[in-house]
């Protein structure tokens, strides 16, 4: 910190440090959603509840199975300090909360019913306020990047930091300047995702017989010189032709009927191994993209909780004109749904509070990474 004080002009507070991670425990995500449910998306529209037991019996006698890769993303975030800055234009300081974090993405291959790592990359990075560079210098914080990495306590224990992210702070209230820089860091645990997919696409991994699961949403959006660009915008969404998107926690609300009322219940009441039908949706953060969404119960609802543990949502981008016009291929969801029921077992009872929305793989995968990090005790320490 006192090297971060001296390269900004601050004054270091030595502040109480702290984590902002919420715990791993099994929730309902009861906020806004901001995608608008339009039509049906997949070639034989139906209202009810799609049956898929004996299919998944069926697939795992066989031995099928259509998922090879499973990618996940995490980040610890910790509140570090407090740094007073002077504001632009003016010798008034303000205090700004100094936010790093630990971020791992980690891909795990399956092969010969063994998991194995494909892919795992780690970094650690601060999110500072933007006016911490009140001259606009170009490489400002690359080159302090490069002070703090000289430090003999991160050279003793092998730690660097890759890149300080600036936050915004113009026209944010103080008490939101955490959740900024918190977004910083998650912003680039997404970035690091999309390229961890892109190298796996490099390398011809994923196709039609070997899809990856992603866990959470497909938050991904394409950047300016992508739009900018046709070929590389086309490229972005091709990346994504054989991925999935599945969801452990979600918003029941989002869930519309046919008349477009919100009707969680329609989930709640969905019987274990089925899937709903799938709704084409367009989400209004990234509106060049839609994602095709559906709903499947790996757990029967008398053994969880809440009606919502045990069903995960699940999502794919729609790349193909074919699926943007006519919906993904019925058939086609019913097996990737069947591979998803057969993927529950065995299960983490004990060791995840959120064990009844998980996938197997994906819970080692978690596992995995987590192990990769420094702790929270010796990562708060370098502050």
């Amino acid at each position: 910190m006192n090297i971060l004080a001296k390269a900004t002009g601050g004054k270091s507070y030595k502040a109480h440090k702290y984590s902002l991670d919420n715990r791993d425990v099994p929730y309902i995500d009861y906020g806004e959603d901001t995608i608008i449910w339009q039509r049906s998306a997949e070639t034989k529209p139906t209202k009810n509840y799609v049956p898929l037991h004996d299919l998944s019996v069926d697939l795992s006698r066989q031995n099928f199975n259509l998922f090879s890769f499973f990618l996940d993303g995490s980040r610890h975030v910790y509140k570090v300090d407090d740094i007073a800055l002077k504001k632009s234009g003016g010798t008034r300081t303000a205090i700004y909360p100094i936010i790093a974090g630990q971020i791992g993405i980690g891909c795990c291959k399956r092969e010969n019913k063994r998991l194995h790592k494909a892919l795992f990359e780690y970094e650690c990075d601060i999110s500072v306020p933007d006016i911490a560079d009140r001259d606009g210098r170009n490489g400002f914080f690359a080159a302090t990047v490069d002070k703090l990495n000289k430090c003999e306590d991160l050279s003793r224990l092998k730690i660097r930091f890759e890149k300080i992210i600036p936050y915004k702070t113009e026209n944010v209230e103080q008490n939101k300047y955490e959740d900024k820089g918190t977004a910083c860091i998650q912003d680039r645990m997404i970035e690091m995702e999309k390229d961890a997919v892109a190298e796996l696409v490099r390398k011809g991994l994923l196709n039609q017989d070997n899809y990856l699961i992603k866990d959470g949403s497909l938050e991904y959006r394409p950047s300016k010189e992508e739009k900018r660009d046709s070929r590389k915008l086309m490229t972005f969404k091709n990346n994504y032709n054989w991925v999935l998107g599945v969801s452990k926690g979600f918003n029941p609300e989002s869930c519309k009927d046919i008349r477009g009322k919100s009707n969680p219940g329609f989930i709640a009441e969905l019987p274990l191994y089925h899937r709903t039908p799938v709704a084409e949706i367009k989400n209004l953060k990234n509106e060049d993209m839609k994602l095709a969404v559906w709903y499947v119960r790996l757990r029967d609802k008398d053994r969880t909780r809440t009606p919502f543990d045990g069903v995960v949502k699940v999502e794919k981008i729609l790349v193909t004109d074919k699926e943007i016009n006519e919906g993904m291929d019925s058939e086609i969801v019913n097996i990737l749904s069947a591979c998803l029921i057969n993927e529950r077992m065995p299960v983490c009872y004990g060791s995840d509070l959120r064990w009844a929305n998980h996938i197997y793989p994906i819970f080692l995968t978690e596992e995995y990474i987590k192990s990769r990090y420094v702790s929270p005790e010796a990562f708060l320490h370098l502050f």
